[in-house]
């Protein structure tokens, strides 16, 4: 069996991505697998695997009552972006549209009477029953929204230059190229205020400073707001991951960022709905269950500083301290993609991985990647 006939090919893209998330959550609970050897990274990005599942479980509950539903097909395999921002804006307005609609119960026990009177289905009681549990389910999740704002969720000091030094993420939904992605920065912090309240003199986090981590935001309360400002304006796909680094180090003197990583979550291959790979989608089809006829991809790009270059001050100009950023210039596409390092993933379900090996197109399709085979619950690394 190919396909289920009895479903609708968005049924069958949301049942594939609940199961490609799924499987991306094994993949990041498992300590063996390479996303480790990224410090917290792998914690990160379970945060935001959380986010879009909630966005996808939010989208599948609208389509019961908005049939319209848009998938990027030919590039990136996620839903486009006016999905993105249509959920934010009912994510802000549910409160007031529940209000406005009869309670869950209410609503059943008028479609069991319309069933008795009319001996008929209540389709627009239906509708309306459908449209609260979507409104309830935003107002309850936390989807990926266009921008997901920074949080800090590390502090240490490093004791060479005596500076607190904070790891922070923040989440960007890219509406160009419609991909989700992740940032993970370790920024320390010069400010003198911050360094006397939480640095003691032998080069260590002042223990009597309690910090409730996670905190929203950069740790930092006199720069947290103009650095959110500054990730959503330096956060599109287009902008590689130096150019970020750059413009944060230009734009803050007390911040000095020692790296950044990007994970790029996508493209996403599906069969039947994706149109991104067409002879990868041909073979997907194929797949005896419908459910693991996926491909999922994602890249971790990173970029460290190499030194600092320290501050200068003259009788009449002045220039703060800023970063040199190493780029891996012997790699043609670590230059191309402005990073020090990259590294390609691919997680697919052992019948999806079987049927394109049986065609021969395993090694070319997978050919930059390191693989990710789902075998029941297990994550299986460069078969």
């Amino acid at each position: 069996m190919a396909s289920d006939p009895s479903r609708k090919p968005v049924e069958n893209y949301f049942a594939a991505m609940r199961a490609a998330l799924k499987g991306l959550r094994l993949y990041l609970a498992d300590d063996a697998s390479p996303i480790y050897g990224h410090g917290i990274v792998g914690q990160v990005m379970a945060g935001y695997v959380n986010r879009l599942e909630a966005s996808f479980a939010s989208w599948e509950n609208r389509v019961a009552f908005m049939e319209r539903f848009r998938v990027n097909r030919a590039e990136s395999g996620f839903p486009v972006f006016q999905n993105v921002l249509e959920l934010e804006n009912d994510r802000q307005t549910a409160e007031e549209r529940l209000a406005a609609i009869p309670a869950a119960d209410a609503i059943k026990a008028e479609m069991a009477d319309f069933i008795l009177r009319h001996k008929a289905f209540p389709g627009k009681l239906q509708t309306q029953m459908a449209e609260r549990l979507y409104l309830e389910g935003v107002r309850a999740g936390e989807p990926f929204g266009p921008l997901v704002l920074p949080e800090t969720i590390k502090v240490s000091v490093n004791p060479k230059t005596m500076r607190p030094s904070y790891v922070v993420h923040w989440g960007v939904f890219d509406g160009s190229h419609i991909l989700p992605m992740v940032y993970v920065a370790s920024i320390e912090d010069s400010t003198e205020r911050l360094r006397e309240m939480l640095v003691t003199d032998q080069g260590k986090l002042e223990p009597t400073v309690r910090i409730p981590l996670p905190v929203g935001g950069l740790l930092n309360p006199e720069l947290a707001r103009a650095f959110d400002g500054c990730v959503e304006r330096n956060g599109a796909y287009s902008l590689s991951p130096v150019t970020i680094a750059q413009t944060i180090d230009k734009e803050f003197p007390e911040l000095h960022p020692k790296q950044l990583r990007r994970i790029v979550l996508g493209p996403f291959y599906s069969a039947g709905v994706t149109e991104n790979s067409g002879r990868v989608a041909d073979i997907l089809s194929r797949v005896r269950n419908p459910d693991n006829g996926w491909v999922l991809t994602w890249t971790i790009q990173e970029v460290f500083s190499k030194a600092e270059r320290p501050a200068e001050r003259g009788l009449w100009s002045s220039t703060p301290a800023s970063e040199e950023f190493h780029i891996e210039t012997e790699n043609l596409e670590a230059v191309r993609q402005g990073v020090s390092a990259y590294e390609k993933h691919a997680l697919v379900p052992h019948d999806a991985y079987q049927a394109l090996y049986a065609e021969g197109e395993a090694e070319r399709v997978f050919a930059d990647y390191r693989v990710h085979v789902i075998s029941g619950n297990q994550v299986i690394t460069e078969v």
